[in-house]
């Protein structure tokens, strides 16, 4: 007995056998992902703006963003927990107020009251990403797509000035 559905969605892969289309370059997806790492001031500001790719780690970065950097604190949530990222805050005489990651051997005490500011740098990116073009990465390439993460963080410095 013939499957009649197939016959109007010949192209569908339904049709074929149960095999889904696999990408050219193997099973991993490729394309356009990026992640966009962000230091902001004390009122939820961006002061610091950096673009990767999609696989970067966010502890990697971290130096490059609290690089001189004037502040009393250092909220960030655990992927941001390094010994070295802990050192160099403290170099800078920033108090750290990371959660501790589990896998952890020794615990670290943070401030659990002052972690509560950090939906601050999560508010951040949510004005950010109201910019569809921001959102959905139209732009093709990192240099564009840093450009239009900058003119938005202009827009909501301009706001407020």
């Amino acid at each position: 007995m013939a499957d009649d559905r197939c016959q109007s969605h010949q192209g569908s892969p339904a049709c074929r056998g149960g095999k889904r289309r696999q990408p050219r370059h193997g099973g991993h997806k490729r394309g356009l992902n990026s992640k966009i790492h962000l230091a902001v001031d004390a009122h939820g500001m961006p002061v610091r703006i950096l673009v990767t790719a999609g696989t970067t780690a966010d502890c990697s970065q971290a130096p490059t963003l609290i690089d001189g950097l004037d502040a009393q604190h250092l909220l960030a949530d655990k992927g941001y927990d390094s010994d070295a990222i802990v050192a160099q805050a403290e170099a800078g005489n920033m108090a750290v107020v990371i959660p501790p990651r589990r896998n952890r051997k020794q615990l670290r005490e943070y401030d659990r009251e002052l972690y509560r500011l950090r939906h601050l740098v999560e508010n951040a990116f949510l004005h950010l990403k109201r910019w569809r073009g921001i959102a959905t990465r139209y732009a093709k390439n990192t240099a564009s797509f840093l450009a239009a993460v900058q003119i938005r963080c202009i827009a909501l410095w301009v706001a407020i000035l």
